[in-house]
């Protein structure tokens, strides 16, 4: 057996460790955001690491993409906290500029729009292959969840309290899209981490009015 596919039986059902393990780290990630932990970004490295092996083992290639992407945003994430917190300081978190929300807000809406053509021409989304009207609202929706996932991942790495927002909206598809699709156990997961980004979101914007606001953000 290939060691990508090793694994054990749950009730007839072969669990792949690298699904496991990393969607444990997946969790892991927002526990640590939730704490300003440094950790943040090795842990959601790895779990990239081991989501993308465990989505190119199953062929599901756009899932993969998107874990590559996380992996690269935990390198932008980690040296751009750890520049933020030199000497010492303590990482400062703030709001977005209205810039900044008017800056990610028109990636999001553009970006889904240019992903979900090229999800549905590629075949990247597993929605393509759904019949019209319901596979191009599959696509889209895939392409939403990616693009989301990005930004709230950018803004993260910026220490931006919004990124717990964006999160939420991501979360405000993918729950009911994963249970409508049949995908108890993700749209579990993904419950279980909006219930986490609402915490980390309360907790963030607590520290921020509490704050002096003397100290170094990131830029």
């Amino acid at each position: 057996m290939n060691w990508a596919d090793a694994g054990f039986e749950v009730f007839g059902t072969h669990v792949l460790w690298t699904d496991l393990v990393g969607n444990i780290a997946a969790l892991s990630t927002v526990l640590l955001a939730i704490r300003k932990s440094m950790w943040t970004w090795p842990v959601q490295f790895t779990g990239s690491v081991l989501l993308f092996i465990a989505s190119i083992n199953a062929g599901i290639t756009g899932n993969a993409l998107k874990q590559a992407m996380f992996g690269a945003l935990a390198v932008y994430g980690w040296w751009a906290w750890r520049r933020g917190t030199q000497d010492g300081k303590q990482l400062a978190v703030r709001p977005a500029t209205a810039r900044e929300r008017i800056g990610y807000i028109s990636v999001m809406v553009l970006g889904t729009a240019l992903v979900g053509v090229l999800f549905f021409v590629t075949h990247l989304s597993w929605g393509a292959a759904v019949p019209l009207p319901k596979g191009a609202f599959l696509v889209a929706a895939d392409a939403y969840i990616f693009v989301g996932s990005a930004v709230a991942t950018w803004a993260q790495g910026r220490a931006l309290v919004d990124f717990w927002i964006v999160w939420v909206a991501v979360d405000l598809v993918g729950v009911p899209l994963a249970f409508s699709s049949g995908l108890v156990v993700s749209g579990a997961v993904y419950g279980v981490f909006f219930v986490l980004v609402l915490i980390g979101f309360v907790k963030w914007l607590r520290e921020y009015q509490g704050a002096p606001r003397d100290l170094a953000v990131v830029s």
